[in-house]
């Protein structure tokens, strides 16, 4: 008999096209499923009969409430080889087999610097205004030549961040709870003595961090108050960061200049957040590792791991 595999989350419908499921397909009964599972109720009634199920990154969360109904799931994929939504341990008392996959960092650094430079050069103000016959210009860009790039983080991505500011001619400083001096002058970039110091004297300030509970809400109301008011924040890592409410707070109140923003607390976003409203926001769908390449590893490696596992030889794993 067939194991059954369930494929959540696959928004874009490319799942079964971008990598070739039929090396398994003698041994593997496969759904792809395009639209949100919202609440664990519907999830639990969409899954419970599955034997394997391939996520999407945090698109849909499985703690331990939602793995104790799911009594025949006996391997669980992620892509990506960290996911703060599940819960290992939960996993590992049942039985489950937890698996990830490779991830490139290139496209988050890429959109990155799109929402820069779509922030600093009023993109999409300028396009929906040609788009509707309005002014034929209307804004003002900000150069990013000779401005100040302040880095929250000088990890695998940060650290490329920092090349291409130096690139575009910007200052480039970093700071983290963990940053030495040997390694900002390894990657070229000024150590800023403190978060403060950090959020001061820049002009964009862009988040690189991993979510724990040093870094929740490590940005907040006074942090956000430290920044120029002419300053951009820029968050492509993760929602819980920065203190959702204050952001909004510092925007409404013009205490910053706007932010560009791929995560959120709550995904997708409820319809007519706020977030999606104020003008001073440059807002994705949280799209920052969606790429063709990152999505060919992502199911190309789920293959690779639902083989290893039928031959007995689990590889990749968390748990």
């Amino acid at each position: 008999m067939k194991l059954k595999c369930a494929i959540l989350d696959d928004y874009q419908n490319v799942a079964l096209k971008i990598a070739d499921w039929s090396t398994i397909k003698d041994h593997i009964e496969f759904k792809a499923f395009h639209e949100n599972l919202k609440n664990e109720s519907e999830l639990i009634n969409a899954v419970s009969d599955y034997d394997v199920i391939v996520i999407m990154r945090e698109r849909t969360p499985f703690g331990a409430s939602v793995l104790s109904q799911l009594p025949k799931l006996k391997l669980l994929i992620t892509s990506g080889m960290r996911n703060a939504s599940i819960d290992l341990a939960a996993a590992s008392n049942q039985g489950i087999i937890v698996c990830g996959t490779g991830s490139s960092s290139e496209p988050p650094l890429e959109l990155t610097w799109a929402l820069i430079l779509g922030l600093s050069r009023h993109v999409v103000k300028e396009n929906q205004s040609l788009r509707l016959n309005g002014p034929w210009q209307s804004t003002v860009g900000v150069d990013l030549y000779g401005k100040r790039l302040g880095l929250i983080g000088l990890g695998k991505i940060g650290s490329r961040m920092a090349r291409v500011g130096k690139a575009f001619g910007m200052e480039v400083a970093a700071w983290s709870q963990n940053l030495t001096e040997e390694k900002a002058r390894k990657e070229e970039v000024s150590l800023a003595r403190s978060l403060e110091e950090l959020l001061n004297q820049n002009d964009f300030i862009s988040i690189h961090l991993v979510l724990s509970e040093r870094t929740r809400h490590l940005i907040g109301v006074r942090e956000l108050q430290w920044m120029k008011s002419t300053a951009y924040l820029i968050n492509t890592s993760r929602a819980d960061i920065v203190d959702q409410n204050a952001l909004i707070t510092a925007l409404e109140n013009k205490w910053i200049a706007g932010a560009g923003l791929d995560v959120y607390e709550q995904e997708p976003l409820p319809e007519n957040h706020v977030m999606r409203k104020l003008d001073s926001i440059l807002a994705l769908p949280h799209l920052g590792y969606v790429s063709e390449n990152n999505y060919r590893t992502y199911y190309s490696e789920a293959i690779e791991n639902i083989q290893a596992y039928l031959n007995g030889q689990p590889i990749r794993k968390l748990n």
